[in-house]
Formats: structure tokens, sequence, C-alpha cells
């Protein structure tokens, strides 16, 4: 009892510091045998100091995907102070691809969450939240001093205020004192005053609406010449000083009807605060917006079109619907450019900004729509999937996509994109390359339409064709005009020929 007054404190507190019924204090209680007991400094550093914890377990914000540079905190699926194994979902971070579950790698309990529900673009590597091991105090866990305060949720930026005046820079503009007329000049007559040094008040503006003309000024520089002008220049305004000088002299100028200057063009300004709705842009729209800028502007498009006759395919289609076998003819496209890409593996490449890259897997992209944006989960190796197998796996993934549950494997890369706007009625339209893909091809709706061909006995008749239109955008650099003429011929001869895709 003397030794715990002497140490201001209880004797359980004492036994928990010297590590008693601890198993993480083991080592504590070994090295403190060795302490003298007394009123020294070692009993005073017992008594300032607190229940003894190890470094709590850091959750940080992870790469999710190589394009990533900073991820959303959609929603913490556990709670302060709840207990956490290894594998468990702890919370979902909305990527620029999807919306991704983070699970734990340790067990424990969640102490703290640093970065709450909502919180945009938390940079890579910021730390979100703490975890501390299972009985250890979890309520009175620090935030490391080295980690930076979490990124703050971002709100939408307020449009700055227009000044009242903008100040207008123009120094090759020349300074019009009070009272002197102000002309319209052509740009022939601008050059020859500038070069002369005179300026368009020394003459008379004959042009019409008052525009002082290239003949005007060089009436100017005849008059110089002969020495009945001299030289204009605008004197250098003097210094301002701090002393109260009197008001300047104005000298009333010559009235005009109308303006002899129009009004110096200004930036346009943004719309006033309340006159429009900010939308928030989802990491996945904003990378979308990123890519697809970079592609238009960096990457030379070329664009070739074919129709296609899916008479056949429709009639494939019609008997596997018998047998209960459902498929789209979106299956079959995706099957006849796996095809094709497998007989034609020069289109099957990508450019990394060095050089064409050759592929050696035919993975197929399919863009599909979603709440967020555009999103392109991959069909891999299509050239070795059969039709009905094509078809499951586009079922699965394009529900996984809609409902933000894709894993990054299962969009990131591919070989080839297809994109299928024929559900919404378009006829046709031109895609924009993924990059680093090198082509894409867009699908229209198939329609019918009314040909001249021959029967049998070689009569011409007049026979209803059902037409889909497609067009291939590919990158010049690595597919060119001819290449892509080929492959398209060869889809097409796939596509009109069900028998080829087996």
């Amino acid at each position: 009892m003397a030794a715990s007054w002497r140490l201001r404190c209880d004797l359980p507190l004492l036994r928990y510091l010297l590590g008693f019924g601890s198993r993480r204090s083991l080592g504590l209680a070994q090295g403190a045998a060795a302490w003298p007991v007394g009123r020294g400094a070692s009993w005073r550093w017992f008594h300032g100091t607190q229940l003894l914890q190890a470094d709590p377990i850091k959750i940080l914000m992870p790469s999710l995907s190589p394009t990533m540079e900073q991820g959303n905190i959609v929603k913490w699926l556990k709670k302060e102070g709840e207990a956490v194994s290894a594998g468990d979902s702890l919370c979902e971070i909305e990527t620029d691809k999807a919306v991704v579950t983070l699970d734990s790698n340790d067990d424990g309990i969640l102490a703290k969450i640093v970065v709450e529900e909502g919180a945009k673009n938390v940079k890579l590597g910021s730390l979100i939240g703490l975890m501390v091991e299972e009985g250890e105090d979890w309520k009175h866990v620090e935030i490391p001093k080295d980690v930076g305060a979490p990124a703050p949720v971002s709100k939408p930026a307020l449009p700055p205020q227009p000044s009242p005046q903008p100040q207008m820079s123009s120094p090759a503009r020349k300074e019009h004192t009070a009272g002197t007329p102000r002309f319209r000049l052509s740009p022939a007559a601008r050059n020859i005053l500038e070069k002369h040094s005179l300026d368009a008040s020394q003459g008379t503006a004959t042009g019409p609406r008052g525009i002082f003309t290239k003949e005007d000024a060089l009436k100017l520089v005849e008059l110089k010449q002969m020495g009945k002008i001299t030289a204009s220049r605008p004197a250098p305004a003097p210094p301002s000083t701090l002393s109260a000088s009197a008001p300047p002299q104005t000298t009333a100028g010559p009235s005009y009807p109308r303006p002899m200057i129009p009004p110096v063009s200004i930036p346009g300004q943004p719309n006033a605060a309340g006159t429009f709705t900010e939308i928030p842009a989802s990491n996945i729209r904003r990378v979308i917006a990123k890519r697809l800028t970079e592609s238009k502007s960096t990457v030379p498009h070329a664009y070739a079109t074919a129709d296609c006759d899916l008479g056949a395919v429709l009639k494939v289609r019609r008997d596997l619907v018998k047998d209960d076998i459902r498929v789209s003819v979106n299956d079959f496209i995706i099957r006849a450019a796996a095809v094709t890409l497998k007989q034609m593996p020069g289109v099957n490449v990508s450019w990394d900004g060095e050089g064409p890259k050759q592929l050696p897997s035919v993975d197929i992209s399919v863009a599909v729509a979603t709440d967020k944006g555009l999103i392109t989960p991959i069909i891999k190796d299509a050239a070795a999937k059969g039709v009905q197998e094509i078809a499951d796996s586009v079922k699965v993934l394009s529900k996984k996509a809609r409902d933000g549950k894709l894993l990054p494997e299962e969009y990131q890369g591919g070989s080839f994109s297809i994109s299928n706007l024929g559900m919404f009625g378009i006829d046709e339209f031109s895609a924009v390359i993924n990059p680093p893909q090198a082509c894409i091809l867009a699908v229209g709706r198939f329609r019918p339409v009314l040909k001249l061909t021959e029967d049998e006995e070689g009569n011409p008749q007049l026979r209803q064709h059902q037409l889909i239109t497609v067009t291939m955008s590919s990158d010049s650099r690595v597919v060119d005009d001819e290449l892509a003429t080929r492959f398209l011929e060869s889809f097409k001869a796939n596509l009109e020929n069900p028998m080829r895709l087996a």
C-alpha cells in the first residue's frame, strides 16, 4: 500500500501499468522489475503516464485503378467502436471508374473515422480512419501528428464576382486625352500611323461611318513629309504624388451623333449566383471528360462506315429462341468483332505513347450507360467464347456496372471497344476512341430497307432487308485507312454469315 500511495494511484492501476493480466504488456513488466522502487524519476514517469497503447492501424485512401488520383467516401459500413474482422467491408469508395468496397486486412476495432461520408476529392494515401487491436481503448485514440488533416468536403466554388469596372490592360493602344476625337481605324491605317508616329486626330476620317481609312493615313504621311504637321507621340504620364493637386482642366470636345469607336470587347463573365444550379461532378464524370478531351485532341481519328445485312443473324436468333436460348443482336456483333480481330491481329493493337503494341488476347470493352456515366466492362478473351457465353458475360457485367460493383480487373484494359446505341433509335454515329486502344466500333439500330435483288431465276425483285450501320473510329497512327477498310469488309462478311461465328 505504501508503494501505491507514493504512486498516488490505486493498486489495480499499478498492476495494469506493471503488465499483470495484460497480454501486450509483458515486456513492460519485465523491464519494470529492474527499476528501483522509490521516489525517483522512474516513479514520477509512471505517475504522469497514461495507459500505454501501441500505434493505431492507419486506414489510408488506396489506389483502386491505374488512373485514380483521388476518391470519394460514399458510405462507411462500420461505426466507430464496432469490431472488425479481416475481410470485413469498411467503407465504399467511389473511384474514377466505379464504387469499390474497401475491405479490412486486420482484426480489431474501428476507433476513429477521420474522413466522413460524402467527402470528395480525397487524395491517395490520405488518412481516412484508424483501427486499434481488440482490448485497447479505442475511445481515446489520437490522430498521428505525421498525418495531415483530412481533405474537407469539397463545396461548389462560388463564381467570381465581376468587378464593377474591369481593368483592361492594352499597352499597344494609344491613350486619348479628353476632348480629342477618337476614330475607328482600319488595320492598314493603324499600321501606317504607328509606323510614322502619327495620330488620327491630325487628319480627317472619310470612310463610311467615320472610319479612318488607309487613304486618310497616307494623306497624313504626305503632310508630314511636306513639314505641315509634326509627329505626335503621347507624352508619358507624370508620376503620381501624395500632395494634393488641382483637378485637371478638361476641354469640351466635339460631340458626335454616334460613338466613333466600338466598345472594348471583354471576356464573358460567369452567371451570377442564384441564376443556375450547380451539378456535382462524380469522379467517373470528371475522368470521362478528361480522357475524352485528351483523346480528341491527341489521337488522330479516322472513320469508316459500312452497312451490314442482319437477315441471317435474325433467323438464327429466332431458331435459338425456340430452344430457349436468348441472345441479343449485340452478342452476335461482339462475336463477329472478336472473330475478325483474331483473323486480323494488326487491328488488335494499342498505342502507349512511344509506339504500337501487339496485344496477345482479344479483350472487347462493351460500353454500358450508368447513372454516373459511361463505363466499359471487358469481355475477356472474347474470341474463345461462343455467342451464348458472351451473352451471359454481358448480362452479368452490365448489371454490376449499373450497380457500381465492378472490380478493377473487370473494366481495366481491353483491346477493342464496341458502343451500341441502336436500342435508343440511333441510325448511326461516330464514337471517340478510348486510349490506349486503337479502335472503337459504333453500332446503330437495325432498320428495314427495300433493296432490288435477283431471285434464283435471275429476275429482279424488291425485297426488304434489315440493315445496320457500323462506323469504326481508328487511330491513324497504328490502323491506317486501308487496314480499317479491310477490317470492316471482314467484319461485314462474318456478321452476315453466322456460320463463320460458330
